[in-house]
């Protein structure tokens, strides 16, 4: 095989989440019209789609990264884009709400490519390289967003199942890619034997538990994913409310955060840490997310919600910097398991945060709230993450 290098996992992410940002302006509208174009409805559908995802990622992340490390990276991407593939076009055809469910769910399992590329990463970047590895690979996840929304905010309105056609085509394409080109990362003489007392959820979270700090910073990166979750769950909702977007502005808006995100992670990130360190590059982002968050939340008009992007995407600097100082706490064969541990966290905070936000959102928009308050999702994004700061100050403290 060649020899492993950044390049390569970064062209499987930005194909992965050109596929799955080109949904996400869809998705909501289609399940608004499944629903009868109730938004109340479609806002708590949409939140139990979320839900389900996220616990999919919950129960088989951990045992993906466990996989990987005992057979490679390489397979197990390479299921996962194959699988992914025939999921969106399952969804593509998907005759009623319930259908679209059921590939919505089949997507949490097979999504393993959202947290075996941090893995591969570990194994080929050295440890001082690694926050500005990250950081790449933050840059190739915007970057996904910024073709991907706005192309699917197009191909929108042309027909809601165009996006989950050429969706589904991406993925295959990059299954392709992956078995002619993506080469393994992981030596057989770093891998490790696969465990099920170690792969199933609880158990990869007991290694958080087993290095110094790792499970404070796995807190402050929980913290973190929960407040993130806003922006998937509320974005096309509370713009169509608020601003009454349509699907080709929602896709242009994502694509500038895409744009944001990744001249931030892309290019920022490693002069950054270079010149701040790793704590306080993670505090600085944090405090530029929380900032950002509150705008979107009390953003009378569409033009200042627009102020919070930028601002927002400097919470950029946070994500590598707390994945560096976490991989370096692990050795070689422990790198999937704590990708897939971090993983689970991203699911719980996915179970969580959906249900959390569209719940507030019909709550304080409908008629029983003492005040309209659409944007009280993203104020309550900004409490979690002023949380996230303080936990950050009190276990990051002695590490510089």
């Amino acid at each position: 095989m060649r020899k492993a290098t950044l390049t390569f996992i970064l062209i499987t992410v930005l194909l992965d989440m050109l596929a799955l940002g080109i949904i996400i302006p869809v998705l909501p509208k289609l399940i608004l019209g499944f629903e009868g174009g109730s938004i109340t409805h479609a806002a708590a559908m949409y939140g139990l789609f979320g839900t389900v995802f996220a616990a999919m990622q919950f129960l088989f992340a951990p045992a993906l990264g466990a996989l990987s490390d005992r057979f490679g990276r390489r397979p197990v991407i390479l299921m996962s884009n194959f699988g992914l593939g025939f999921d969106y076009l399952l969804m593509a055809l998907a005759p009623t709400v319930s259908w679209l469910f059921i590939g919505r769910t089949l997507s949490g399992v097979v999504s393993a490519s959202f947290s075996v590329p941090s893995a591969y990463i570990a194994d080929v970047t050295p440890p001082e390289k690694r926050a500005a590895g990250f950081g790449m690979l933050g840059a190739a996840f915007g970057l996904g967003f910024v073709i991907g929304p706005a192309f699917g905010g197009l191909l929108g309105t042309v027909n809601p199942r165009l996006p989950f056609w050429v969706a589904s085509g991406l993925s295959l394409a990059n299954a392709i890619y992956g078995y002619f080109i993506l080469p393994e990362s992981l030596p057989k003489e770093k891998r490790a034997p696969f465990q099920w007392k170690r792969a199933n959820p609880i158990g990869a979270f007991f290694l958080l538990k087993s290095h110094p700090k790792l499970l404070g910073i796995a807190s402050v990166i929980f913290l973190s994913l929960l407040a993130h979750e806003v922006l998937p769950s509320m974005w096309v909702l509370y713009s169509d409310y608020r601003y009454h977007w349509n699907q080709s502005t929602v896709g242009w808006t994502l694509a500038l955060v895409g744009v944001c995100s990744a001249l931030v992670q892309g290019g920022m990130v490693r002069p950054m840490v270079k010149k701040l360190g790793e704590r306080r590059a993670l505090l600085l982002g944090l405090v530029c997310g929380a900032l950002g968050f509150a705008v979107y939340g009390v953003a009378p008009t569409g033009a200042l919600f627009c102020i919070g992007i930028p601002l927002g995407a400097l919470w950029g600097f946070a994500g590598p910097s707390a994945q560096s100082l976490l991989s370096k706490r692990v050795a070689a064969d422990e790198q999937g398991r704590l990708q897939g541990a971090m993983a689970g966290l991203r699911g719980v905070s996915g179970m969580l945060g959906p249900t959390i936000y569209t719940g507030i959102f019909a709550y304080f928009i409908g008629r029983r709230a003492p005040q309209i308050i659409p944007g009280a999702p993203f104020l309550l994004s900004t409490a979690f993450l002023c949380a996230a700061i303080l936990t950050a100050v009190l276990v990051t403290a002695k590490r510089e």
